[in-house]
């Protein structure tokens, strides 16, 4: 790939450059000069001899040097062509500013998928098409129509949305944020934000990765390169279209509950990828990942010259899951020599309204000295007596000198200015309000954490796969999608899951022989491709006592449902042995179109039909990551024993969760399960899977 070429090419061509003022081809050869780019520069427009003072060529071709890149501006009609000539000379990358591709009508979308092909064919590496453009502010070069060029920074802002990059770039400038690339990558062609992240991995320039995305278009690429990357260096992600998670929910219990968005976040929350909730956050925690060291625990101190604000930041810290420290007794009794008597030496540090720039430093150091302290953020009102500047240039000084994160919240506008320009200056992130601030030191608190994470250990189980292939492979050959609970049943069993006793049965004789060859009471099922939900039809029977019993709800059970549903295609009935203790639980999964499998556990009964109180996993799933999903949802205390109630079989429920991921992740033409209720016992006594359902998907994979 030629990437180098893209981010950092020795000559460039603006291809539709353009003398006039109102269009695009104009706006980017200008931001190129006059950005200082230090290559060459060759505009290709045949109609024209020179434009801004630079010789214009009719044709990439004609261009008598190499070109490393081609930024393409012209109408798409004639965007394949220009591509076919950037092929024939050699350029290595194609930056297509030009609209009118996959973003409107079916013939857009075919003129798109013949440039990817030639651009592929041509091993030509191709952002956009429908593109802002591309900012390189450490190679001087703003190929791009936005804003003019940024400082050099830090961070790089990959970004679907080229207007919001015009936003950033004007908010940047204000608060002095720099970047180290900003890439419009549009309609993410040939090129998309996977490809970045690979990329800067190992770009020297980059020590934080932010972006703006509408989608994830290679979801399991996507997770395998993110997985390596965020271990070298952290990714912060703005994902929008969390309105639209759910709105095409399937039938299942598991496809209702999981919109599309949760995938998102599990995905991220597997990989360590930060999920920034607005553009303000997206750069408020990059800012800080990119200037500040990592705290190696959650212990915060705080230092104020106010007791309001210091009080709001405690609340805002420990509401953020982060620990409000408190100070051991020889950093108080030295803070104590430091200070005012008036003033306060427990956290917050209450340096008082009248502190100078000495009193504020000197704190600071003892604070940082601390054994029990793992990040500080300061906090600065407006006195009349307060000299801002001074306090921010002491602050610049003392943490030069320590490797623990310390922000700032100058509270205040246009009277703290200046200390906030020295602090941004100098790479301390300040935060105007309390709120801010807690978040940008927890989301480096969970980072480090994530860095520190031991490797993934996927349990694999000895399994049976033969049933499950040969049931599968009768469903599709009679194009049936819904496997129904008896054959469901079997295939989980095969996977090491314990089921009741039970056997099919096509007629009440058959039912009454298999009843009485088993131990009462029982229940009965009806089975039906047809029927999805048993129970809202009449469809099952539970707590039969004796032969009589099972014949009259076998008749029954067909009478009534013949009546309301004529057409449904009945095979019979599954009688089971009843599991009589135990507390209910739902497992289940839905393939989600990105990440694939997505695993779920719920509590039964009213907590998942009302509450909807179910967490998610991406498959393949930990033993470890099974706990923390059903941790993480608010009635998993009811498992543990609460208010004389037993606790139930954990472990039991943790292996099947293993093995409903090893079996969707060896089949993945299974759509959607729904386990529900499996009966979990007490604790030693094991799982049993009540009822079991599955869909395939509708193309064999």
């Amino acid at each position: 790939m030629g990437f180098k070429e893209l981010l950092y090419p020795k000559t460039i061509a603006v291809v539709g450059a353009s003398s006039n003022p109102q269009k695009v081809g104009y706006a980017v050869l200008k931001n190129i000069l006059d950005g200082g780019f230090e290559g060459g520069v060759y505009p290709i427009n045949p109609k024209s001899e020179s434009i801004l003072d630079t010789k214009c060529y009719p044709s990439v071709q004609d261009v008598p040097d190499s070109i490393d890149c081609a930024v393409i501006i012209v109408n798409r009609d004639i965007v394949l062509s220009v591509m076919k000539d950037c092929a024939k000379k050699g350029v290595k990358a194609a930056i297509v500013i030009s609209s009118g591709f996959g973003e409107t009508d079916e013939e857009g979308k075919k003129a798109q998928k013949e440039l990817v092909q030639q651009a592929k064919l041509s091993q030509i590496t191709m952002m956009g098409p429908n593109c802002l453009g591309l900012i390189n502010p450490w190679q001087k070069l703003n190929a791009a129509f936005g804003q003019s060029l940024d400082e050099p920074g830090e961070i790089a802002l990959i970004s679907q949305s080229g207007a919001l990059i015009t936003s950033i770039q004007d908010w940047a400038k204000e608060t002095k944020v720099g970047f180290s690339l900003i890439a419009s990558i549009g309609n993410k062609a040939a090129i998309d934000e996977v490809d970045f992240f690979e990329y800067l991995k190992s770009d020297k320039k980059t020590k934080v990765i932010a972006a703006y995305l509408e989608d994830i278009s290679r979801g399991q690429e996507f997770m395998r390169i993110a997985e390596r990357v965020g271990k070298v260096k952290p990714i912060v992600i703005l994902k929008s279209g969390r309105s639209l998670a759910g709105a095409k929910a399937a039938s299942s219990h598991t496809g209702s509950l999981a919109g599309s968005d949760k995938a998102y976040d599990c995905a991220f929350q597997r990989l360590g990828v930060i999920r920034a909730e607005s553009i303000e956050q997206l750069f408020d925690i990059s800012t800080a990942l990119a200037y500040q060291p990592l705290p190696k625990g959650n212990h915060i101190a705080i230092i104020t010259n106010a007791g309001g604000p210091g009080i709001m930041m405690s609340d805002a810290v420990e509401l953020s899951g982060l620990e409000v420290v408190d100070i051991d007794d020889k950093t108080k009794a030295n803070l104590s020599k430091l200070l005012p008597v008036s003033a306060s030496v427990n956290n917050p540090v209450d340096v008082l309204g009248d502190a100078s720039s000495k009193r504020y430093g000197d704190s600071l150091k003892c604070v940082l000295e601390s054994k029990s302290v793992d990040g500080v953020i300061v906090i600065l009102t407006p006195q009349k007596m307060t000299d801002d500047s001074a306090i921010a240039e002491e602050l610049v000084k003392v943490t030069k000198n320590y490797s623990k994160p310390v922000i700032t919240c100058f509270m205040g506008a246009d009277t703290v200015k200046n200390g906030v320009n020295i602090l941004r200056e100098n790479n301390i992130p300040q935060y105007s309000v309390p709120r801010r601030a807690a978040n940008a030191m927890l989301e480096m608190f969970k980072y480090n954490e994530y860095k520190s994470r031991p490797l993934r250990i996927i349990e694999r189980f000895a399994v049976n796969k033969n049933p499950v292939i040969k049931i599968i492979k009768s469903y599709r050959s009679r194009n049936l999608l819904e496997i129904g609970e008896f054959d469901a049943k079997t295939i989980v069993e095969s996977y090491g899951m314990t089921l009741p006793e039970g056997h099919f049965a096509s007629t009440s004789q058959e039912a009454v022989k298999i009843a009485n060859e088993m131990r009462y009471p029982l229940a009965m099922k009806i089975s039906s491709p047809d029927i999805l939900h048993k129970s809202d039809i009449g469809g099952v029977k539970i707590g039969l006592g004796s032969a009589t019993e099972v014949e009259d709800a076998f008749d029954l059970m067909m009478l009534r449902i013949k009546k309301k549903m004529p057409e449904a295609d009945i095979k019979g009935v599954l009688v089971e042995e009843m599991v009589m203790t135990g507390k209910e639980v739902i497992l289940g999964m839905k393939k989600d179109p990105q990440f694939g499998p997505m695993l779920m556990f719920g509590l039964g009964g009213i907590f998942v039909e009302v509450l909807k109180d179910v967490n998610f996993s991406l498959a393949p799933i930990t033993a470890e990551e099974c706990k923390e999903m059903m941790e993480g949802t608010k009635t998993y205390k009811l498992l543990t024993g609460v208010r004389g109630q037993r606790a139930v079989d954990i472990q039991a429920i943790v292996t099947s969760l293993l093995q409903l991921s090893q079996l969707v992740m060896d089949f993945p033409e299974i759509d959607e399960v729904d386990i529900n209720p499996l009966k979990v016992g007490n604790p030693g006594e094991g799982a049993f899977v009540v009822d079991a359902r599955i869909i395939l998907s509708k193309e064999s994979n």
